[in-house]
C-alpha cells in the first residue's frame, strides 16, 4: 500500500548536501535523509521520495541559490516544485533549528498552503542576462570606489599635486593621471602619491571599458527578451534588465500585474484604522526592481511632458512628492508587466487616481 500513499517532500538546501524530508497527506513525518548536491545525489533524492509514495509536490528552500539546480532537476522530472521561504524567527525559536526540522517545515508549508509560489525556471535568456549583469554591477561598484579613492588621495596630497588636480572634472582628471609620469623615487611622498593616482586612474579606465563591453552584450539580449520594453519612455538597458531578472524566464508565474507590483515593492500597503484611510510605503519586495522603477520615474519627470503635467496636477491637489512617486511607480509596474507577459502596444496614459 506504500506506493498508493500521497506524500509531500521538503528540502533544506546547503552547499555540499541537501536535507530532504517526506510527510504524508495529513502531515505525519515519515522520513528524513541527507543527499549530496550532485546529479547522482538529485536522482537518489527523488527515488527516495518516490519510495514513500506518490510525490504530489516538493518544497525547496533557496531555489535561487543552493537549491537552483535541484529545482531544475525536479522540474525536468515532472515534479511540482514550490518555492519555500525560511520559517520566521518566532517559529524558529519555538521549534528549534536543525536541518531535519527545516526540511519538515518546508514540506509542511507546502501541504498547508502557506508556501505556494512557483520558482523561477532560470533556464532561458533572462538567466543569461542575470549572469552578465553580475559582472557589470561589480564593475560599476568598483569604479565608484576607485574614483572615491582618487578624490581622497588628492585631498591629502601635497599642495603641488592637490592644487593642480582638485578642480578638474572626472574625465579630464582620469585622462591626465593615466598618462602622467610620476617618477621613480617612491620614498618621496609626492612621487608615491602620483604613482598611486596613476594606477587608480588606469584601473578606472579598465573598469569603464569592462562596463562598456557588458552594455554591448546586454543590449541585444534585453531587446530579444522583450522587444517592446525598451521602447517605453525612461526604460534603458540597465533598468529593463533588472525588471526582466525580477520577473524571471517564466513571468507567467506572476498571477497579475498587482502581484508584479507587490514583488517590486511598488504596491502600497493599507494602513487604515477607524476613520483614517491611508496607505504606507511597501518596504518589502525586490529593492533593486523598486530602484529601477524609481529611476524610470525620475527620467519621466524630467523628460516626459505628460508626466510633468501629471506631477503638476497632483502637486496642486496637495499630494506630497513621495506619494506622487509611489503613484508613478505603481503605474510603471503595471505598464512593464504588460510587456513582460505579452507583446501589446505600449500604454502611454497616466494614472488618473492615487
Amino acid at each position: 500500500m506504500t506506493d498508493q500513499i500521497a506524500v509531500v517532500g521538503g528540502v533544506d538546501t546547503h552547499t555540499d548536501f541537501h536535507q530532504a524530508a517526506v510527510i504524508d497527506s495529513i502531515g505525519r513525518h515519515l522520513a528524513t535523509a541527507p543527499f549530496p548536491t550532485t546529479p547522482d545525489g538529485y536522482c537518489r533524492l527523488l527515488e527516495w521520495m518516490r519510495m514513500h509514495g506518490d510525490v504530489l509536490a516538493v518544497g525547496v528552500e533557496g531555489t535561487g541559490a543552493y537549491g537552483c539546480e535541484l529545482a531544475r532537476f525536479l522540474r525536468a522530472s515532472e515534479v511540482s516544485v514550490v518555492d519555500v521561504d525560511r520559517p520566521d524567527r518566532k517559529a524558529r525559536r519555538a521549534n528549534g533549528k536543525s536541518d531535519p526540522v527545516d526540511a519538515y517545515a518546508a514540506a509542511t508549508a507546502v501541504l498547508s498552503g502557506r508556501a505556494h509560489g512557483r520558482p523561477k525556471t532560470r533556464d532561458g535568456i533572462v538567466e543569461a542576462i542575470r549572469s552578465l549583469r553580475v559582472v557589470r554591477r561589480s564593475a560599476v561598484k568598483s569604479r565608484t570606489q576607485t574614483i572615491n579613492q582618487i578624490r581622497t588621495l588628492i585631498v591629502s596630497a601635497p599642495a603641488e599635486v592637490r592644487e593642480h588636480l582638485r578642480s578638474l572634472p572626472t574625465y579630464q582628471l582620469i585622462a591626465q593621471l593615466a598618462r602622467s609620469r610620476p617618477g621613480a623615487d617612491l620614498a618621496d611622498p609626492t612621487c608615491a602619491v602620483r604613482t598611486a593616482l596613476r594606477r587608480l586612474a588606469r584601473r578606472y579606465q579598465h573598469l569603464t571599458q569592462e562596463i562598456s563591453e557588458a552594455d554591448a552584450e546586454l543590449a541585444p539580449l534585453v531587446a530579444q527578451a522583450t522587444p517592446g520594453l525598451m521602447d517605453l519612455i525612461g526604460v534603458g538597458t540597465e533598468t529593463a534588465a533588472q525588471l526582466l531578472i525580477t520577473a524571471g524566464d517564466n513571468p507567467a508565474r506572476l498571477k497579475s500585474e498587482a502581484a508584479f507590483a507587490h514583488l517590486c515593492g511598488a504596491a502600497p500597503i493599507s494602513a487604515s484604522s477607524g476613520r483614517t484611510n491611508r496607505h504606507r510605503l511597501n518596504r518589502g519586495g525586490d529593492r533593486q526592481a523598486n530602484h529601477a522603477l524609481h529611476t524610470i520615474a525620475l527620467v519621466r519627470m524630467r523628460y516626459d511632458s505628460r508626466t510633468r503635467l501629471y506631477v503638476a496636477r497632483r502637486t496642486a491637489e496637495g499630494m506630497s512628492k513621495k506619494d506622487i512617486f509611489r503613484c508613478l511607480k505603481r503605474f510603471i509596474a503595471r505598464e512593464v508587466y504588460k510587456h513582460l507577459t505579452s507583446t501589446n502596444t505600449p500604454q502611454t496614459h497616466l494614472p488618473q487616481t492615487a
